[in-house]
């Protein structure tokens, strides 16, 4: 039994699931989040509910007081709507939480990063952890925030504190009440009519959260893991995201060539219209960025990939208990 575990970014749909995993587990758990953060997410759950900001790094110490296991999973998940906050968050907000976990004498740090941290591979070939992102920051500035926030957690790591970062893919499942605009809700409310050449990795929130305690507990300090699910082509996801739904399948194949002036014609529209993606997700849709998760499963125990039927079919239930589509 640890002492209390501190999660960064509680309200969110990965630090929510966490809280609910390690409550489960027996351990004590520490939830931080902002003053305007819903609660939602937590609000049956036996939390030590602490008010903070990983942006005003004074409200951090008191967090960390008596605290030896830090899960930092904050960030800007829909940085599409907010990019002037991604990298700010990414860099400054992680550099203050490993601070204080040190100066707090915090024993280990797992950081919440992304796949999308590690680039785009080249044509047949997985993402491992071994690569370093190798997009344009103005293209893809999500990925490249990940990326920076890794570099300021192995900075303070070399300081003394135990870091341990992990890689989710696109992450799925029930509990995300801060993201009404996910793939199964956009193909029921009518857009999944449409694919393009191009791949993804998809998997299920319960993995993640396997995947996090795994790596706070077995994980080797200073190094990176993937947990990612299934490989897929966007046409087969969109073609099971619609089945589900009740929807036609994807009908409209949209040609490689379109997509750079798509991308521009969002960029236009970004200020005047909320879309559910922006030009970068947009440019990413054509490659394949699909994942290894061999060495999470060799050390962490990792399982493998659950059916990504199955994982659009619970999330679609949810959705539906929960009034949002």
């Amino acid at each position: 039994m640890t002492e209390t575990i501190l999660v960064t970014g509680a309200t969110g749909f990965i630090g929510s699931a966490l809280c609910r995993a390690l409550l489960a587990r027996g351990h004590p758990v520490r939830a931080l989040h902002r003053k305007t953060s819903s609660l939602t997410a937590l609000q049956d759950l036996s939390v030590e509910l602490v008010v903070g900001d990983i942006l005003e790094k004074d409200t951090l110490p008191s967090a960390m007081e008596g605290v030896d296991l830090v899960f930092h999973t904050a960030a800007v998940s829909d940085y599409w709507r907010h990019p002037d906050l991604v990298l700010r968050t990414a860099v400054e907000g992680t550099r203050n939480v490993m601070q204080a976990a040190f100066e707090a004498g915090v024993q280990r740090a797992v950081l919440t990063s992304s796949l999308a941290a590690r680039g785009i591979p080249a044509p047949g070939e997985l993402l491992t952890e071994d690569h370093n992102f190798n997009i344009s920051p103005d293209r893809f500035l999500y990925g490249y925030a990940k990326y920076q926030a890794e570099i300021e957690a192995f900075q303070v790591a070399a300081r003394g504190l135990e870091v341990v970062i992990v890689n989710p893919s696109a992450v799925l499942g029930p509990g995300d009440f801060n993201r009404p605009d996910s793939i199964v809700t956009e193909a029921a409310r009518g857009w999944g009519f449409f694919w393009m050449d191009g791949g993804v990795n998809i998997v299920y929130i319960d993995d993640v959260v396997t995947g996090h305690i795994a790596a706070a507990f077995q994980g080797r300090a200073g190094e990176r893991y993937i947990l990612g699910g299934e490989n897929l082509t966007l046409r087969e996801c969109f073609t099971t995201v619609t089945e589900i739904a009740g929807k036609r399948p994807p009908w409209l194949k949209i040609p490689g060539w379109i997509i750079e002036p798509a991308a521009k014609i969002v960029e236009w529209l970004q200020p005047l219209v909320q879309l559910p993606f922006d030009s970068s997700q947009l440019r990413l849709s054509r490659h394949y960025i699909y994942c290894d998760t061999s060495k999470a499963r060799r050390e962490l125990d990792f399982p493998e990939p659950r059916p990504f039927r199955q994982v659009v079919k619970v999330t679609y239930d949810w959705y539906r208990e929960q009034g949002m589509i």
